[in-house]
């Protein structure tokens, strides 16, 4: 049979007691990107109505929810059913619901139009800052449920389609995969923010003779209401504009994969949960910073082996300079520090792509700057050069242009390592271990940073990041440091670069000199003394210091 597109259709009116910053983190960080992440959910976006003269209301609710389905029969599988059973739901969603009234309704779509122009909102840039929508319900007296066809698509949506900002009209009945007492027409028409929404034309279109009739024959009951485009959903949570305020309650999800951390947390104000990418690998990340939801975005891309924790001190130092905290801050693990790296082989290009994903999901059209270290310093400038729409800037640390001669024995060598000594977490999966690590930290840091202090003591943390990461991942991970070249298209390269290496990191001063001169029209170049392969973990400070003036040239 072939699939059925329609819509859910959802108005909420949150109780009084409810505050403002629970129900808007609640809706937008776990409600909508969880239904966003189901395949049948093609997009999800919120209204509020812009036809209230006083507050919101059972009968007149503030707020509207929509999303496009793929096939109307998804809604009757398990995988979506089991979303709103006790079992499933969070406590915090629970908790929420029952302080809203909810009109939860599923439509067929039935037909419509839409102008040369049209774009759809989920793939627009930005929220479409004052888009609008009428939504017009009706019900029919009984045995004319067939009489409106011929009127809108002979004669309605001709006209409407006529008034300035029309964009999209669709008609829909409710859903066949419910039971029917009545019939319930909804027709949605979207118009841009500059529009003439109630003028000549508009009211032309509402008052020809076959409306008049249809109004007056047809139609039982009729229902209008004007809403304008609140937020755009996605499939990931990103909403970090309601976790400063004292209202804001700290949640996990039932799987744990998702925290919400309010600002009154002790690493807080933040988000972390994650994203699937088209392979069906989930990566884990972490959002903090700025709460503006359009705030710049900076992506911080790991080395091989380590965990976002290498990027503490960093972020620390970075958003306490005034000037930064317009920023976000996203970190994320990538692939290799699990052993669900999926079925393909990883290279720079896939790593690059997993960025771009990572973009996707929250909805960033450019990042202000991707930063990278060692695998994550070739995984930015490979993002740069592969989708430098999607980067306006990048800094690449301690890094290669191309694949060091030699690197498939050496890292052969040190999986050797971690194999002979056969370690295991305390869920039997077998991990990098004790010695790799030892001999992986020695080579990263300096001498100088065993210096019994703080710095030790973090070099002591990314030991541990390193003893624990999935052998299985390093393995599929250190594939793609054994074959890529990326000199030829950086002479092309128009993104605004730098390049950053620890001054006590080998031969890499000298290559990374190089790579600063071969970038297009040239790059900035920092050498960060007294620190090894990871300069933002033994000079946070100083490296904090130049992205911030970097990105401030």
């Amino acid at each position: 049979m072939a699939p059925t597109p329609g819509v859910l259709y959802v108005t909420m009116q949150p109780a009084s007691s409810l505050p403002t910053a629970q129900f808007q983190d609640w809706y937008n960080n776990e409600h909508g990107p969880t239904r966003l992440r189901l395949p049948f959910v093609e997009n999800g976006f919120r209204y509020r109505a812009k036809d209230l003269k006083e507050a919101g209301s059972k009968e007149m609710p503030e707020w509207m929810a929509i999303y496009d389905i793929t096939d109307m029969a998804e809604l009757t599988s398990e995988t979506y059913t089991n979303l709103r059973t006790d079992a499933v739901k969070s406590q915090r969603e629970k908790d929420t619901m029952k302080q809203i009234a909810v009109d939860r309704r599923i439509f067929d779509l039935t037909g419509g139009r839409e102008a040369k122009a049209f774009q759809p909102l989920e793939d627009l840039d930005a929220e479409s800052p004052g888009a609008e929508l009428v939504a017009i319900s009706l019900s029919l007296h009984p045995g004319k449920e067939q009489e409106p066809d011929r009127w809108y698509d002979e004669e309605h949506f001709g006209m409407i389609s006529k008034v300035p900002g029309w964009l999209r009209s669709r008609r829909f009945v409710n859903s066949s995969i419910e039971s029917k007492d009545r019939v319930e027409w909804l027709t949605l028409h979207e118009f841009a923010a500059k529009n003439a929404i109630g003028g000549e034309e508009h009211r032309a279109a509402a008052s020809t003779p076959w409306a008049k009739d249809i109004m007056s024959n047809v139609v039982q009951e009729r229902r209008r209401r004007d809403y304008r485009l609140y937020y755009t959903f996605g499939p990931a949570p990103r909403d970090l504009q309601w976790l400063p305020s004292a209202d804001a309650v700290p949640f996990t999800s039932p799987d744990g994969k998702t925290r919400i951390i309010p600002a009154a947390q002790p690493d807080g104000p933040a988000i972390e949960s994650y994203i699937t990418t088209k392979d069906d690998v989930a990566l884990p990340y972490r959002l903090e910073g700025s709460p503006d939801p359009d705030a710049p975005l900076i992506v911080l891309s790991n080395s091989i082996l380590v965990e976002w924790g290498i990027w503490d001190g960093f972020v620390a130092a970075f958003l306490s300079a005034p000037q930064n905290r317009k920023y976000r801050v996203l970190r994320y693990s990538t692939r290799g520090r699990s052993s669900a790296c999926g079925d393909r082989p990883v290279t720079v290009d896939v790593l690059a792509s997993d960025i771009v994903a990572l973009l996707d999901a929250l909805r960033v059209p450019q990042a202000a700057a991707v930063v990278g270290v060692s695998l994550g310093g070739a995984t930015a400038l490979a993002t740069a050069l592969q989708h430098p729409a999607r980067v306006a800037a990048f800094v690449s640390c301690d890094t290669s242009a191309k694949s060091p001669a030699g690197n498939r024995k050496t890292w052969g060598e040190r999986i050797a390592v971690a194999e002979k000594e056969g370690a295991r977490a305390s869920s039997g999966e077998s991990v990098v271990g004790e010695q790799l690590a030892e001999l992986t930290v020695r080579r990263w840091f300096v001498s100088a940073s065993y210096d019994g202090g703080d710095t030790e003591a973090e070099i002591a943390r990314v030991k541990a990041m390193v003893r624990s990461n999935s052998l299985d991942g390093f393995k599929k991970s250190v594939e793609a440091l054994l074959e890529y070249d990326l000199r030829a298209p950086m002479k092309g390269c128009a993104v605004k670069g730098a390049f950053v290496v620890g001054g006590g990191d080998g031969v890499l001063p000298d290559t990374m000199k190089d790579m600063a001169a071969a970038l297009g029209h040239g790059a900035a170049y920092k050498v960060i003394d007294g620190a090894g392969h990871l300069p933002m973990v033994e000079k946070a400070r100083e490296f904090a210091d130049f992205v911030t003036a970097f990105l401030a040239e």
